[in-house]
C-alpha cells in the first residue's frame, strides 16, 4: 500500500487522512473541502462520493481505499474496490454491509477489510486478546460507551459521531450468543448497571458491536453479547422516541430531532470495559480490560476521544498490513488482529499514553 483515499471528511475522515499522511501518500475526498483552523497535510479533492465514474477515475490512480462514510454508502463503494481489484477498509458497524462486504472478498486477492473502528473494531481485538490467556472459555461480554464527559439533560447525551450510526444502532436487531447458540436478540433491550469507578452507568444491547465475533466463538462460549454503555435513563428515552412516537419508521426525522438536540461537545470520554470468564488449568477464572480514553493533542490539534480513538484503530490496521503483520489479502476479522502488535504501530501507540 503506497497511494490511499479516504472518503468523507468529518472529524473521523479527517484525522484517519493525518495519521496516514505521516507514512502513505493520501487524497482526501468529500463533497466540499472542510474547513479546519490548520492546514491539511494531504490533498483534498471535492467529488459527490455517489457520482461512480467519477470515484473510478480517482480510485484507479490508488491501491488502497479508506471509507469513514455513512454505513449506507459503503456497498457500493466496496463493489467498486472489489471491481478495480483494491484495498478496502471502513468503519461500518451495519451487520447487512459486512456480509456483502465478507461476500466481495471471496473473488478478491486483495485486503477486505470492514469494521476497523472502535466498536466493531478495537473491542473485538481487546476481547479477544483476553480470551486467548483460557483454556475453555465460559463468558465473554463487552462493553464501549462514547459519551459527553459532562452530561446535561434526561438523555444525557451528545451525538459526537454520526447520528445515522447510532439510530442504526438502537434499531437493528444485536447478534449474540446466548445458552451456547447465536442468535438475534432486540437493541435497546438486556438492560444492565455498570459502576465505573463510582459513576453509575447502564448499558443495553446494540447492533453491530461484536463484528463477526459470534461466528468465530460459535461453539466455543456459553455466552458472547455486546452492550453500549450509557448514562442512565438514556435507554429508557430512545425507546420512548422509536416505538412510542413511532420514529423508528421516520429515521430522517429523527436524526434532525436528535441531532439538533444534542450537538457534539468538546469534552468527551469513551469508556472500553471487556469481561472474559472461562478455565485456566482447571480453574474457574475470570479476566478484565478496563480504560478510558479522553481528548488529546495530535501534532498540535486537539480531537475529541471518540475521534480519534476510531480513527487510530482504522490506522492501525493499515499500518499492520503494510508492515506484514496481518494477511495481505481477503476478508479479515478484527478478533484476529494481536493487540501486542496492534500496540506497537505508530497509531496505536496512542491508546497507550
Amino acid at each position: 500500500m503506497k497511494d490511499i483515499v479516504v472518503l468523507g471528511l468529518g472529524k473521523v475522515g479527517t484525522l484517519v487522512g493525518v495519521l496516514l499522511s505521516k507514512k502513505f501518500n493520501v487524497t482526501g475526498i468529500d463533497k466540499k473541502k472542510p474547513h479546519y483552523d490548520f492546514e491539511l497535510p494531504f490533498r483534498v479533492l471535492e467529488c459527490d462520493v455517489k457520482n461512480e465514474n467519477d470515484l473510478e477515475k480517482i480510485f484507479k490512480k490508488n491501491d488502497t481505499i479508506v471509507s469513514a462514510l455513512p454505513y449506507f454508502l459503503n456497498k457500493k463503494i466496496a463493489k467498486i474496490c472489489s471491481d478495480l481489484n483494491m484495498n478496502y477498509f471502513d468503519l461500518t458497524e451495519d451487520i447487512e454491509t459486512t456480509n456483502y462486504i465478507k461476500e466481495l472478498s471471496k473473488n478478491s486477492n486483495k485486503v477486505m477489510a470492514p469494521q476497523c473502528g472502535l466498536a466493531p473494531g478495537l473491542i473485538g481485538i481487546i476481547g479477544n486478546n483476553l480470551a486467548c490467556e483460557f483454556d475453555k472459555l465460559r463468558d465473554i461480554e463487552l462493553r464501549v460507551g462514547a459519551l459527553p464527559r459532562y452530561p446535561n439533560g434526561q438523555l444525557a447525551y451528545s451525538f459526537t459521531w454520526s447520528p445515522e450510526g447510532v439510530i442504526n444502532e438502537y434499531i437493528n436487531d444485536a447478534q449474540v450468543i446466548q445458552n451456547g447458540v447465536k442468535k438475534m436478540v432486540p437493541s435497546l433491550d438486556g438492560f444492565e448497571y455498570i459502576n465505573i469507578e463510582g459513576q453509575e452507568f447502564e448499558a443495553f444491547a446494540t447492533s453491530g458491536g461484536l463484528g463477526t465475533m459470534c461466528d468465530t466463538y460459535e461453539g466455543k462460549v456459553d455466552t458472547l453479547n455486546y452492550k453500549t454503555i450509557r448514562y442512565p435513563g438514556h435507554g429508557k428515552l430512545m425507546r420512548f422516541l422509536m416505538y412510542e412516537l413511532i420514529l423508528k419508521n421516520d429515521k430522517i426525522q429523527l436524526e434532525k430531532i436528535l441531532s439538533n438536540a444534542k450537538p457534539p461537545v468538546k469534552e468527551d470520554v469513551v469508556y472500553v470495559y471487556a469481561v472474559v470468564e472461562g478455565w485456566k488449568k482447571d480453574k474457574i477464572s475470570r479476566s478484565e480490560y478496563f480504560k478510558a480514553f479522553y481528548p488529546i493533542d495530535i501534532d498540535g490539534q486537539t480531537w475529541r476521544a471518540i475521534s480519534w480513538t476510531t480513527a487510530a484503530s482504522l490506522v492501525s490496521v493499515i499500518e499492520m498490513i503494510h508492515e506484514g503483520l496481518l494477511e495481505k489479502e481477503g476478508f479479515i476479522k478484527q478478533e484476529e488482529i494481536p493487540f501486542d502488535k496492534f500496540l506497537k504501530t505508530e497509531a496505536g501507540k496512542l491508546f497507550l499514553d
